[in-house]
């Protein structure tokens, strides 16, 4: 195993492609393909699952991934420090669920950033599960967790064992968000009966810990309704929303200006009773950067608008 080793793996897992990381690191794929053959022999692992949808981190492969970073990382920076080239640069880096209020406000942090200096900025829009796994094996900074109040104390159990700090940004309800052309959209007052006709749009990933993921799953999808599109990326949900007039989506309080861009409005049900709960998480001895207290700034200005 060397570092091109590592490059090479970390370039497939970020392009999912074979292909495509063959062409980003200048090298042909069958000698790519060469190179990780012997990695994972060596290592005793497979580190990649190989599909007709591209090439995706086993759970082992997401592990050693973690690692490859943070040594790839570490070289960069004694490279950097000799060759006495070391510039200032802004960085930030959080993972958080899919929600609008905090892609809004991200939004506006990142056009506060200072365009003369150089950035790295991740913002990677995920579950909990990998939120806690950036924080403790990628290098990320800070994570936002999203649950179901009744299951805080898996959560906080978890947080406390891997030495993680936590405190709550915003606690609420699900809204419906729908098509103004939605059947339901001019209905007095929706009920959870009223749904069961329509094809609900959900996040396909939930996780609590110590839970099985089919539990956490039935948990968190309508009873009330057998027609289901699950979807992991944002954007496309929205897309769905718009264009499918009968589809709707469970969602935390969306700011305004999202709504209207997108064409959307959203709908109370008073039945729905379950509460959520977003945290912020973050190593226990990690101090907060200025661009950190920047981001945390726009988050509860939006958090704000939301729950006045």
């Amino acid at each position: 195993m060397n570092l091109l080793h590592l490059k090479y793996a970390v370039e497939i897992a970020e392009t999912a492609s074979m292909t495509k990381a063959a062409e980003n690191l200048y090298t042909s794929q069958p000698n790519l393909s060469r190179a990780m053959r012997e990695l994972e022999s060596t290592l005793g692992i497979t580190i990649f699952n190989r599909t007709s949808k591209g090439i995706f981190p086993t759970p082992e492969g997401d592990e050693f991934l973690g690692y490859a970073r943070k040594i790839l990382s570490q070289v960069d920076a004694v490279e950097e420090m000799y060759r006495g080239e070391k510039k200032k640069v802004q960085k930030f880096s959080i993972s958080v669920p899919r929600a609008s209020y905090i892609s809004c406000a991200f939004t506006e942090f990142s056009k506060q950033l200072n365009t003369q200096m150089p950035a790295e900025i991740f913002y990677k829009e995920t579950n909990s599960m990998r939120a806690i796994t950036n924080i403790l094996n990628n290098d990320y900074k800070l994570g936002i967790l999203r649950y179901q109040a009744q299951y805080e104390m898996n959560f906080k159990n978890m947080l406390e064992e891997k030495g993680l700090s936590f405190e709550t940004i915003c606690e609420f309800s699900y809204v419906l968000m729908m098509s103004p052309e939605h059947p339901l959209a001019n209905k007095e007052e929706i009920l959870l009966d009223d749904l069961n006709q329509y094809t609900e749009i959900a996040h396909a990933d939930p996780f609590v810990p110590s839970m099985p993921h089919s539990t956490v799953k039935k948990n968190e999808i309508s009873d009330k309704v057998d027609k289901h599109i699950f979807v992991f990326e944002r954007a496309s949900q929205m897309d769905i929303l718009s264009e499918m007039t009968t589809s709707f989506m469970w969602v935390s309080p969306v700011p305004q200006q999202l709504l209207d861009r997108h064409g959307l409005i959203t709908r109370t049900c008073k039945e729905n009773t379950k509460t959520y709960k977003d945290i912020l998480i973050y190593k226990k001895d990690y101090k907060f950067s200025a661009l950190d207290d920047l981001f945390l700034k726009e988050l509860i200005k939006f958090r704000n608008q939301l729950t006045k």
